[in-house]
């Protein structure tokens, strides 16, 4: 069998098992069986051989890129686990919070899509596409331990004596320049040194979220998250992607499924420390 029959049969065979579950038996051929396409997003990242996946690198414990390259986090595992269900192997490109969007637009493609903490928005929805969701979410607070019982709700941390940290570019900074109006912002532009900044006194509180910030209080006693039962806001994390990418999206939901039915996303929530909060029923 010559190689790219072989790719095509295989491409095939993968969208029956992707598909099968989730869209209903249309007519069949001997040429595609699946009733699907064997081109679109999928059959390219197919014939590359290679997942192309954008991500932060700067968001514990969803995504982080070490110093020699290497890339950990819960979300990293998600996107190996799609990248292993479309017979691939993946590699990670470097984004970042304010140039998320363009990244994802570009043209021609930097990546084939983008994971890691980023939160499911009708706004971003309206110009490109996203998963369902793989993990919930919501904002909350890291603070000083020792004044955990200074900052219970919005209204005592918006006084302008109070220093808030956020990451420049992302909903974080958003939340807190519409939310904290009399409250001093202070941006950083490296993500992962706010805790240890809020620690060493440069700012009081940081705006996180409850996927984020029970991992920096389980690392660093100093910090406690006095809100994280009770966050601000309430969302789920996703998968973003390119507009006209539909058959990459629906396979990514298919595999998002299998991990929620099969206990994967669970078992990562263990391994990563994350609350019951943010499991998705």
């Amino acid at each position: 069998m010559k190689e790219k029959t072989r790719k095509k049969y295989w491409l095939l065979t993968l969208l029956l098992t992707l598909f099968s579950t989730t869209v209903p038996a249309a007519c069949s051929s001997d040429d595609n069986p699946t009733g699907q396409p064997a081109e679109g997003k999928v059959a390219e990242i197919v014939e590359r051989g290679i997942l192309l996946v954008g991500t932060t690198g700067d968001y514990r414990p969803l995504t982080f890129c070490e110093h020699d390259g290497t890339y950990w986090g819960f979300g990293i595992e998600v996107a190996r686990r799609i990248a292993g269900e479309l017979g691939v192997s993946v590699q990670f490109v470097k984004t970042s919070w304010p140039t998320l969007t363009t990244d994802v637009q570009a043209e021609p493609q930097t990546f084939d899509m983008a994971i890691g903490g980023i939160t499911i928005t009708e706004t971003r929805k309206a110009t490109m596409l996203m998963s369902e969701g793989y993990l919930a979410n919501g904002k909350t607070i890291l603070c000083r331990a020792a004044e955990s019982d200074r900052y219970l709700s919005l209204q005592d941390i918006d006084k302008a004596e109070v220093r808030v940290m956020v990451n420049p570019g992302g909903l974080n900074e958003k939340f807190a320049r519409e939310k904290l109006t009399h409250a001093t912002i202070v941006v950083n532009q490296r993500n992962e040194e706010i805790p240890s900044c809020i620690a060493a006194r440069e700012a009081d509180v940081m705006i996180t979220e409850i996927t984020e910030a029970p991992y920096y209080v389980q690392a660093d006693a100093r910090l406690a998250a006095p809100l994280l039962d009770t966050p601000f806001t309430h969302g789920e994390i996703g998968v973003l992607m390119k507009q006209g990418q539909d058959d990459l999206l629906q396979a990514v939901n298919s595999i998002i499924r299998r991990m929620k039915s099969d206990g994967t996303l669970r078992r990562l929530q263990e391994r990563y420390g994350l609350p019951e909060a943010t499991t998705l029923r």
